[in-house]
């Protein structure tokens, strides 16, 4: 697919200069650099601004909500890479910070509208979940959002030494925890799950989670499992979840998704029968939707069915499908 990379989150070519990552002292000089700057989270939301929220705010690693080091899931940043300019980026979490006064009532929900300033940060400065604004940033503010997101992520759920459960060091600038007991070393994960544009003629089909928005439908989608292919995996998929056996199956296009830190991998396949037949514990509901149906649904026209979310590699692959670009 040659638009492939277009998607939210694709490739900005960032550099990572991941042989920075072993050398403690240049680290050091990067982190001391006056140029150095940061991306902030807080509770795993983002740090933005502008009148849009569409910028990622990049703090001064100088600046004083930085005077006590790290205030939250780590105790270090996590070395992102360098700036087009060979400014040093990293990335900090400051969740700790208690938010008091603010509105936290929809912190950690599936739609979380809020937004937290925090006192030490200028007006216009906000937390917002990255679910929210991510179709509004630049691919590089994208990129570096969902690598800060990700891996601060994985660091909150493995603190401990897989092999002999004892605390485990971060290193590498981040993207490696050793263990000091057994010599063990863990690295970021990042989870395989295929999602699938399955057509029969002129129709898509769509399912829905319980628990999701009213009106809310996508393709559908799951984890690859071990010792399985990526085209195995949609026709397993796709039979257990809506009953719908698929015989061709072709790779279009991915998408790193730091929810927390899957990478999607999208695919068409051409389904062999149209007859449903869910299972109620993997999905909700199912059915085959029109391009007619679904144009109106990007409209917002549609009595039932609402567009998928901007920004996600669903809305990417059915803007495609009705354009007739999957090429």
């Amino acid at each position: 697919m040659k638009r492939a990379e277009q998607v939210t989150f694709g490739g900005s070519g960032l550099d990572r200069a991941g042989l920075l990552r072993g050398d403690t002292d240049k680290l050091a000089q990067a982190y001391a650099d006056s140029s150095a700057k940061c991306v902030l989270l807080w509770r795993g939301k983002l740090l933005v601004q502008g009148d849009a929220l569409d910028q990622l705010a990049l703090l001064p690693m100088r600046h004083t909500i930085f005077e006590n080091g790290p205030s939250g899931v780590i105790e270090v940043p996590v070395f992102l890479g360098r700036s087009d300019d060979g400014s040093p980026l990293f990335a900090m979490d400051i969740s700790d910070w208690a938010a008091e006064g603010l509105d936290l009532s929809g912190v950690g929900d599936f739609v979380d509208r809020s937004e937290q300033q925090h006192p030490d940060l200028p007006e216009g400065y906000v937390f917002a979940e990255l679910r929210r604004i991510m179709a509004r940033l630049s691919p590089r503010d994208a990129e570096l959002a969902a690598a800060a997101k990700a891996v601060i992520s994985w660091h909150e759920t493995h603190r401990f030494c897989a092999r002999c459960g004892a605390r485990s060091e971060i290193t590498q600038g981040g993207w490696q925890r050793s263990c000091p007991s057994c010599g063990g070393q863990h690295f970021p994960r990042t989870d395989p799950v295929v999602i699938m544009l399955i057509t029969h003629k002129n129709s898509v089909l769509m399912g829905r989670s319980p628990g999701w928005p009213e009106g809310m439908y996508s393709l559908l989608a799951g984890f690859v499992e071990p010792g399985e292919t990526l085209e195995a995996a949609v026709r397993r998929e796709v039979l257990e979840e809506a009953g719908v056996p698929v015989g061709a199956v072709q790779y279009l296009a991915s998408q790193p998704w730091p929810f927390p830190a899957s990478l999607m991998i999208g695919c068409a396949g051409v389904a062999l029968s149209r007859d449903i037949q869910i299972d109620p514990i993997e999905i909700e509901d199912a059915m085959w939707v029109t391009r007619t149906e679904m144009m109106q649904a990007f409209a917002g026209d549609h009595p039932k069915l609402l567009p998928a979310r901007k920004g996600a590699i669903a809305h990417f692959l059915l803007q495609h499908w009705l354009a007739d670009t999957l090429d």
